[in-house]
């Protein structure tokens, strides 16, 4: 598959280029909101100020759906834009929309008005936007896309189920162009299990390359892809293959391997399996915060790095297990790239990125 358009939201901006620049410009300290739970009545969050990158062509139609449509309309949105390709919306395309929670802080909010109102006295709007398929229609509807529309749900590797999807599409020719992505939003609910389950970053630093004991930050957004087969003109780069099983091979001769450790597993050792002495290693949580659907946003920076043949330095160097990190941005010959992730099972998915 080629990539060909790339649109996202995260804590510092929106776009592709705002997130080539906070590539260059590496960690910056997170926000921090008012806890009860903790002692200290703090806790750090990537959260994305919405109010701060909605600009006036987002549809009349949008503005009774939730932070997670509103983000995942932007981003998809962002991504055709970022093709270049004219009247991309009307050349026979596909939606898939991947999430491990869904509009889960939709859902609660649906809850608590149950509970506080009534099941006769709740919001019909609150409740359609708590739909899973939700952001996926507001996608289609907002951008004038009449197509297929689908949404992948898993905890991990739901971005990686959703390119498979994609590629399926693609050589079954059921769609020219498929517009592939992942939204997650930060939530209470999420920030309390994230807070009293694992180990919180409280000095704003996920650090990526302990992998025991982890360090992190909940964070939002949302990224999406513009992929095709045949045509090459213009891409980013070619999704050369999605693997995920304990079956998945390491590639030897890549030019980088990029992890996604973030602190969403209690023991990140798996990781260091995958990592040979002799090809340098990049993780960029620290810029986005600890997310499900973090392989969407390293698989952005590979695109990036594949595209501008410029490797970015990691955010946050600390390497205690002396692993061959990079750490500084500078000017390569990059032909492939390796974004690794593993779930709490010890299962890896593996998404490779080559040059095109």
């Amino acid at each position: 598959m080629n990539l060909h358009g790339i649109g996202l939201i995260f804590t510092r901006g929106r776009g592709v280029d705002c997130f080539k620049r906070t590539l260059g410009q590496g960690w910056q300290k997170p926000a921090e909101i008012d806890v009860s739970y903790l002692k200290n009545k703090k806790s750090p969050v990537y959260q994305v100020a919405l109010e701060n990158i909605i600009d006036g062509t987002l549809p009349k139609k949008m503005r009774r759906s939730d932070k997670l449509s509103k983000m995942a309309v932007l981003a998809a949105s962002d991504a055709l834009k970022s093709s270049g390709i004219e009247g991309i919306n009307k050349k026979g395309m596909g939606i898939i929309v991947a999430s491990a929670f869904g509009a889960h802080v939709t859902t609660f909010d649906f809850l608590d008005d149950i509970l506080d109102y009534g099941e006769a006295n709740v919001s019909p709007t609150v409740f359609s936007n708590s739909v899973h398929n939700a952001a996926a229609s507001y996608i289609s509807s907002a951008l004038d896309i009449q197509c297929p529309t689908l949404t992948v749900t898993h905890f991990y590797f739901s971005f990686h189920y959703a390119l498979q999807l994609a590629k399926a599409w693609l050589n079954e020719k059921r769609c020219d162009y498929v517009l592939a992505g992942a939204v997650e939003q930060y939530g209470d609910v999420l920030g309390y299990v994230c807070n009293t389950k694992l180990k919180t970053a409280h000095d704003g630093r996920i650090k990526p390359f302990n992998f025991n004991p982890t360090y992190q930050i909940p964070g939002e957004g949302a990224v999406f892809f513009l992929l095709n087969k045949g045509d090459f003109n213009n891409a980013f780069c070619k999704v050369d293959d999605i693997r995920i099983g304990k079956s998945t091979e390491d590639i030897k001769t890549v030019d980088l391997n990029i992890i996604d450790t973030d602190g969403m597993l209690a023991d990140e050792s798996v990781y260091s399996g995958s990592l040979s002495p002799d090809i340098p290693v990049a993780a960029y949580s620290p810029l986005f915060g600890s997310m499900m659907i973090g392989s969407a946003f390293n698989c952005t920076a590979g695109a990036l790095m594949l595209k501008n043949q410029e490797f970015y330095a990691n955010p946050i160097r600390d390497n205690p297990h002396n692993i061959h990190l990079i750490n500084e941005t500078k000017r390569s010959n990059i032909e492939l790239i390796h974004c690794i992730r593993y779930n709490c099972y010890g299962e890896k998915a593996a998404i490779h990125l080559r040059k095109k």
